[in-house]
């Protein structure tokens, strides 16, 4: 499994808390590259409920990782 911020991305908009087949349709319909279904077919299916983008891959920098001061500008 291999995620990027592009590939991630494109499921920040899913409907969290969400299964690991639920992830799947919803990147299907919305049009996410092939690589991003072939990862989210990856993960262990143990019935586990995914509560956020963070749960499938623990290293997604959150909005805290960026340096960008948003009061500056």
């Amino acid at each position: 499994m291999f995620w990027t911020l592009e590939l991630a991305s494109h499921l920040e908009d899913a409907p969290w808390p969400a299964t690991k087949d639920e992830l799947i349709d919803y990147s299907i319909r919305s049009g996410a590259p092939i690589e991003v279904v072939e990862n989210l077919q990856e993960l262990e299916d143990d019935g586990e409920i995914y509560e956020g983008l963070e749960d499938i891959w623990p290293d997604y920098p959150s909005q805290d990782d960026f340096f960008f001061n948003e009061d500056e500008y």
